[in-house]
């Protein structure tokens, strides 16, 4: 068994496929380039995340309605929901303190 995957045919096999993957790859991102794909930048990204964390809250509060009018909404998915919206929220948190925190060093730092 260790003949056949150290074989010489086998290894050279593994390159090119692994050399195929690399070219694909490299293909695929100067593909983009070419179509003018234009990445996100910080602000759009951070813009977004904040859509997502607003949205996940959006879902939990109206699940929590829905459950105290008394409609057919598990305990549990609202419970989940709740717990997601808080946890989204408090990494959101800890993000905004730690690059707030970096900011105040760059602004501290001696010139």
């Amino acid at each position: 068994m260790i003949d056949k995957v150290t074989s010489n045919t086998n290894i050279q096999s593994m390159l090119a496929t692994l050399r195929a993957h690399q070219t694909q790859a490299a293909g695929g991102a100067s593909a983009l380039e070419s179509q003018g794909v234009d990445k996100p930048g910080f602000g759009e990204a951070v813009k977004s995340l904040l859509k997502q964390v607003n949205d996940t809250q959006m879902n939990s509060r109206k699940m929590v309605e829905a459950y105290e009018r008394g409609e057919d909404v598990p305990l549990t998915d609202v419970v989940l929901a709740t717990q997601k919206s808080s946890l989204s929220f408090e990494a959101t948190l800890q993000v905004r303190n730690k690059v707030l925190k970096a900011y105040e060093d760059i602004l501290n730092m001696p010139v």
